[in-house]
């Protein structure tokens, strides 16, 4: 089966934004390497002394995906940028598990459309959360 992944870049803030994600979902990282980390005899992999706490890769799973992310940094350093080509979608099986997962991931964040019944028939919100990640919370409404 195939399965769509969300791979998150940050700039120096990964484990902290990864943590905000654990104390929602819950679960445990299933991986957690450090630049630090990295074989030292390879000349492709230099990496800075001063990066060597940033995170190389993370996985979070959460249900049947993983939610992965890195810093990033060195020369890769200038082209980031924060939040802005991608959402991460998550859909639901109750209206109240997208009202948790949407008020706890919005916490310190900005709201762009607060959950809601939409004219597509699903309960569907929209935000961006504290580290500038845009997410979209669905759960699809059954008709009666």
């Amino acid at each position: 089966m195939t399965t769509v992944n969300t791979y998150l870049t940050f700039k120096g803030n990964c484990e902290e934004a990864f943590n905000f994600y654990k104390a929602t979902f819950g679960g445990e990282y299933s991986f957690l390497g450090r630049f630090k980390d990295m074989p030292k005899d390879d000349p492709n992999l230099v990496v800075a002394e001063s990066e060597y706490e940033k995170i190389m890769h993370m996985s979070l799973p959460i249900g049947d995906t993983v939610l992965m992310g890195s810093d990033t940094g060195g020369e890769w350093t200038k082209g980031f940028t924060q939040g802005n080509n991608f959402s991460v979608s998550i859909n639901t099986d109750s209206k109240e598990e997208a009202d948790r997962l949407f008020q706890g991931l919005s916490q310190g964040g900005n709201i762009i459309m607060p959950m809601n019944t939409t004219f597509w028939g699903s309960y569907f919100g929209m935000f961006s959360d504290q580290f500038g990640i845009q997410w979209m919370v669905s759960f699809e409404v059954m008709p009666k």
